[in-house]
Protein backbone atom coordinates (compact mmCIF):
# COMPACT_ATOMS: atom_id res chain seq x y z
CA UNK A 1 0.00 0.00 0.00
CA UNK A 2 2.88 2.43 -0.12
CA UNK A 3 2.97 4.78 -2.59
CA UNK A 4 5.98 4.01 -5.33
CA UNK A 5 7.52 7.64 -5.13
CA UNK A 6 8.63 6.77 -1.41
CA UNK A 7 11.72 5.04 -1.21
CA UNK A 8 12.37 2.05 0.94
CA UNK A 9 8.58 0.98 1.11
CA UNK A 10 9.38 -2.51 3.11
CA UNK A 11 11.72 -0.24 5.42
CA UNK A 12 9.03 2.65 6.20
CA UNK A 13 6.36 -0.39 6.44
CA UNK A 14 8.11 -1.45 9.24
CA UNK A 15 8.82 1.40 11.14
CA UNK A 16 4.74 2.88 10.59
CA UNK A 17 4.53 -0.84 12.07
CA UNK A 18 6.97 -0.69 15.25
CA UNK A 19 5.78 2.76 15.83
CA UNK A 20 1.85 1.55 15.79
CA UNK A 21 2.79 -0.93 18.02
CA UNK A 22 5.08 1.37 20.58
CA UNK A 23 2.35 4.10 20.68
CA UNK A 24 -0.74 1.35 21.40
CA UNK A 25 1.82 0.00 24.25
CA UNK A 26 2.68 3.04 25.54
CA UNK A 27 -1.14 4.04 26.22
CA UNK A 28 -0.95 1.30 28.78
CA UNK A 29 1.36 3.28 31.14
CA UNK A 30 0.06 6.36 32.51
CA UNK A 31 4.09 8.08 32.19
CA UNK A 32 3.81 7.37 28.67
CA UNK A 33 0.54 7.79 27.65
CA UNK A 34 0.76 11.28 26.25
CA UNK A 35 3.84 11.25 24.26
CA UNK A 36 1.97 7.96 23.13
CA UNK A 37 -0.84 9.74 21.90
CA UNK A 38 1.03 12.29 20.36
CA UNK A 39 2.90 10.19 18.28
CA UNK A 40 0.28 8.29 17.00
CA UNK A 41 -1.66 11.45 16.01
CA UNK A 42 1.30 11.84 14.06
CA UNK A 43 1.80 8.42 12.74
CA UNK A 44 -2.60 8.46 11.63
CA UNK A 45 -1.58 11.84 10.35
CA UNK A 46 1.65 10.71 7.92
CA UNK A 47 0.14 7.12 6.82
CA UNK A 48 -2.84 9.32 5.48
CA UNK A 49 -1.78 9.53 1.94
CA UNK A 50 -1.25 5.78 2.11
CA UNK A 51 -4.28 5.22 2.86
CA UNK A 52 -5.58 7.77 -0.35
CA UNK A 53 -2.71 6.16 -2.57
CA UNK A 54 -4.30 2.10 -1.86
CA UNK A 55 -7.88 3.42 -2.32
CA UNK A 56 -7.51 5.40 -5.60
CA UNK A 57 -5.04 3.34 -7.22
CA UNK A 58 -7.07 0.36 -5.82
CA UNK A 59 -4.16 -1.55 -4.46
CA UNK A 60 -4.73 -5.22 -4.71
CA UNK A 61 -4.73 -7.35 -1.70
CA UNK A 62 -6.45 -10.42 -0.83
CA UNK A 63 -9.62 -9.97 1.54
CA UNK A 64 -11.27 -7.52 2.88
CA UNK A 65 -8.48 -5.28 2.12
CA UNK A 66 -8.94 -6.00 -1.28
CA UNK A 67 -12.25 -4.37 -1.71
CA UNK A 68 -12.28 -1.30 -2.88
CA UNK A 69 -15.41 0.26 -0.90
CA UNK A 70 -13.44 -0.72 1.91
CA UNK A 71 -10.22 0.77 0.66
CA UNK A 72 -12.62 4.44 0.94
CA UNK A 73 -14.35 3.72 3.61
CA UNK A 74 -10.89 3.82 5.52
CA UNK A 75 -10.07 7.43 4.72
CA UNK A 76 -13.26 8.51 7.07
CA UNK A 77 -12.24 6.63 8.81
CA UNK A 78 -9.09 7.82 10.31
CA UNK A 79 -10.57 11.00 11.52
CA UNK A 80 -12.25 9.19 14.58
CA UNK A 81 -8.80 7.73 15.04
CA UNK A 82 -7.16 10.43 15.44
CA UNK A 83 -9.43 12.06 17.39
CA UNK A 84 -9.28 9.56 19.78
CA UNK A 85 -5.56 9.25 20.22
CA UNK A 86 -5.65 12.91 20.71
CA UNK A 87 -8.15 12.43 23.73
CA UNK A 88 -5.35 10.88 25.31
CA UNK A 89 -2.99 13.96 25.01
CA UNK A 90 -4.97 15.75 27.58
CA UNK A 91 -3.27 15.43 31.26
CA UNK A 92 -6.04 15.58 32.82
CA UNK A 93 -6.55 13.08 35.94
CA UNK A 94 -9.72 11.72 34.32
CA UNK A 95 -8.72 10.13 31.36
CA UNK A 96 -8.37 6.27 31.22
CA UNK A 97 -7.97 3.59 28.98
CA UNK A 98 -11.71 1.46 28.61
CA UNK A 99 -9.62 -1.74 29.18
CA UNK A 100 -8.06 -0.56 32.72
CA UNK A 101 -11.70 0.53 33.99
Amino acid sequence: MMPPFLPWPRTLVSISGAAEIAGGVGLLWRSCRRAAAYGLVLLLITVFPANIYMAVAHVPFSGLLGQSWFQWLRLPLQIPLILWAWRYTRTNGKQQLAISK
